[in-house]
C-alpha cells in the first residue's frame, strides 16, 4: 500500500520534545508530515509566529520528510487544499482525549475522508505541556530535558531579560 501524507498541527508555543517525539514515531509511516504552526488571533502567544516557525524548523532539521508550514484558518481547509487526509494528534492524558475526540468528530464531519490517528505520548513526556514549560522557565527552572537547546535559549531570552 502506498504511503500518504499526514498533518500534525499545533500552536507550538514553544515546541517541546514531546511534540518532536510524536512526529519522529510516525515519521517512517508517511511520505511527508506537515507540521503546521497554527495561528489563532484570539490566543495570546509568548513567541511570535515567525519565532515559533523558526523553533519548529530547527527541531525538525533532522527529518527529511517534515514540511513546516503556517496556517491561521480552519484546519480542514488546509487539509483539503493540500489533499492531506491523515491527521496526527498526541495524547498525554484522559483530559486530552475528551477535547481531541470532539475535534476529531467535528473535523471528520467537515472532511469525511479524514482519518485521525491518536498517539499516546511517550511516558517521559506525558506530563509536559508548553504552558508548564513556560511557567518553569519564567522562574529560572531547568527545562532542558523537555525542550531542545535552541528552544531553551529562546525561552531564556524571552523570559529572563
Amino acid at each position: 500500500m502506498p504511503k500518504q501524507d499526514a498533518a500534525y498541527p499545533g500552536s507550538f508555543d514553544p515546541i517541546t520534545n514531546g511534540h518532536v517525539n510524536i512526529v519522529e514515531r510516525v515519521g517512517d509511516r508517511f511520505d511527508k508530515i506537515y507540521v503546521i504552526v497554527m495561528n489563532n488571533p484570539q490566543k495570546k502567544y509568548l513567541f511570535s509566529l515567525s519565532e515559533r516557525v523558526e523553533m519548529v524548523k530547527r527541531d525538525f532539521e533532522h527529518m527529511q520528510n517534515v514540511v513546516v508550514d503556517v496556517y491561521d484558518g480552519l484546519l480542514v481547509d488546509y487539509l483539503k487544499n493540500h489533499r492531506i487526509y491523515n491527521l496526527i494528534r498526541g495524547l498525554r492524558a484522559v483530559s486530552d482525549f475528551e477535547y481531541e475526540l470532539q475535534m476529531a468528530h467535528a473535523n471528520k464531519s467537515l472532511l469525511p475522508q479524514l482519518e485521525v490517528f491518536f498517539l499516546m505520548a511517550d511516558t517521559k513526556y506525558s506530563f509536559i505541556s508548553s504552558s508548564m514549560i513556560k511557567e518553569i522557565a519564567q522562574y529560572g527552572g531547568d527545562v532542558s530535558k523537555w525542550v531542545s537547546k535552541f528552544v531553551e535559549d529562546r525561552l531564556k531570552e524571552k523570559l529572563l531579560k
